[in-house]
């Protein structure tokens, strides 16, 4: 279920939106993945994470890291996938950091997971926090990549889905007054109040 038939499972599922959407980068653009439409059927989200796990094996990881929350699950059946540990990423006071007596050190060898990829923030802050606890990240994994992004590690894409995105100051659908949206879970984290009112 790979290539086409992600994409095609993605549509099937009403995870491919049309709109204005504001990205979790801050970037705006008309389409959004909303990637839970797959991710909540486990069938779907093993299959995904059978292929990660088998492109990632030979870079030889030993621990799976992810970001909160879209990764979380992700990440932890990817682990499974690899018979290896599973952590992830998280705010405190608006800077990422492990929690939850989770740790990284010397010996680890980071596999990073991803859902959706734009312009890598998420990945990089993950990345940095593996170099601050000096453990090496081998390879960056992610279902979809919507441009090209560079880690600094080899990246394992599953689907290239190019998405035309625009900074907010230069937005032809702001410029035409259309409604924004911001479905995100990091939109939800802000807002819990408005979690009912999220695609």
């Amino acid at each position: 279920m790979f290539g086409e038939t992600l994409a095609d499972a993605l549509a099937a599922r009403g995870a491919l939106l049309d709109g204005h959407f504001r990205l979790s980068s801050g970037r705006h653009s008309d389409r959004f993945i909303q990637k839970f439409r797959v991710l909540e059927y486990p069938v779907i989200l093993e299959q995904i994470a059978v292929e990660l796990a088998d492109r990632a094996e030979p870079y030889g990881p030993t621990i799976v890291v992810s970001a909160a929350v879209g990764g979380i699950v992700l990440g932890y059946e990817t682990a499974r996938q690899l018979g290896t540990k599973a952590i992830f990423v998280e705010k405190e006071d608006g800077v990422p950091v492990l929690r939850r007596g989770f740790a990284l050190g010397p010996e680890d060898r980071a596999l990073v997971v991803e859902d959706v990829v734009t312009t890598g923030g998420s990945v990089r802050e993950v990345l940095d926090v593996i170099a601050a606890h000096g453990a090496q990240a081998v390879a960056v994994g992610v279902i979809v990549r919507r441009q090209p992004v560079e880690f600094g590690v080899p990246t394992i894409a599953l689907l290239d889905l190019p998405v035309v995105s625009h900074d907010p100051t230069d937005c032809p659908q702001c410029a035409s007054g259309e409604p924004l949206t911001e479905p995100g879970s990091r939109f939800l984290l802000r807002h819990p109040e408005r979690r009912r009112e999220a695609p």
